[in-house]
C-alpha cells in the first residue's frame, strides 16, 4: 500500500470513528432526555409512549457501541468529543413543557438526523444501514406530529408559540453543528471529498433545508 492510500484509509477510520460516535452520543443522550421528558406527559398513556421511545434509543445505542468495539475503537473515547457541544444545545433550549419537549425531539432531532442521513450515503456497509437504522424511528414522528397537530387544533395560539420555538432550535443545531465542523477535521474532509465539489456539498444542505421545512408543514407550524 502507498503511503497515499495509507493516509486515505486512516483519514476514513477517523471519520467513521467519529461519525459512529457523533450518532452513537446522541442516541444516549435521547434516551436520557426522552426519560425525563416522559415525566413532563399530562397523563400515563403518554407518559408510557415515551418511555417505551427511550427504551429504543438505549438499544440503538447499544448497537453503536457494540460496532464501535468491533472497529477496534472505544466508545466513550469516541462519543467524549461531542458531550460539550450537545450538553451546550440541551442547556440553551430546555423545554417548559410537554409541547416544547416534543417539538425539541421533532424538529431539533430531525434536523440533526437528516445529517446523519445523508452522512450515511458517504460511508460503506454495514455502518451505512446501521447509521440508517437508528436514526430513523416512524413510531416517534407519527406521535410527535399527531400530539402537536391535536394541540393547535384545540388552541390556535399554540402555533405561533411553537413555531418560534422550532426557529430557535433550528438556530441552536446550526449553531453547534459548525463548532463540531471546525472540530473534527475528518468528518468535514470525507464531506468535501465524498461530495465531488462545493456545489454537491450545497446540494447535501438543501436537501437537509428542505426536510426541515416539509417537517414543519406536517407538525402545521410556520418556518
Amino acid at each position: 500500500m502507498t503511503p497515499e492510500l495509507a493516509d486515505k484509509d486512516a483519514l476514513t477510520t477517523e471519520a467513521l470513528v467519529d461519525l459512529l460516535g457523533m450518532v452513537a452520543y446522541g442516541e444516549l443522550s435521547a434516551f436520557e432526555r426522552m426519560a425525563a421528558d416522559a415525566r413532563l406527559a399530562p397523563d400515563l398513556r403518554r407518559r408510557a409512549a415515551l418511555s417505551e421511545m427511550a427504551a429504543v434509543e438505549i438499544a440503538n445505542y447499544g448497537r453503536l457501541a457494540a460496532r464501535l468495539t468491533e472497529i477496534g475503537a472505544d466508545p466513550e473515547v469516541a462519543m467524549t468529543p461531542y458531550v460539550g457541544v450537545l450538553q451546550a444545545y440541551h442547556d440553551s433550549t430546555e423545554p417548559k413543557d410537554w409541547l416544547e419537549a416534543l417539538t425539541k425531539a421533532h424538529v431539533g432531532d430531525g434536523v440533526a438526523d437528516d445529517f446523519f442521513h445523508e452522512m450515511a450515503k458517504l460511508i460503506e456497509e454495514p455502518d451505512r444501514q446501521l447509521v440508517l437504522d437508528v436514526i430513523h424511528d416512524q413510531r416517534y414522528d407519527e406521535f410527535a406530529v399527531n400530539e402537536i397537530r391535536t394541540a393547535i387544533e384545540a388552541d390556535p395560539a399554540t402555533r405561533a408559540r411553537l413555531s418560534m420555538w422550532a426557529r430557535r432550535l433550528v438556530g441552536e443545531v446550526y449553531s453547534q453543528a459548525t463548532k463540531v465542523a471546525g472540530q473534527r477535521a475528518a468528518l468535514t474532509t470525507l464531506i468535501v471529498t465524498s461530495g465531488g465539489d462545493q456545489a454537491a456539498v450545497q446540494a447535501l444542505f438543501r436537501r437537509i433545508t428542505n426536510a426541515h421545512t416539509a417537517r414543519m408543514t406536517a407538525l402545521g407550524l410556520n418556518n
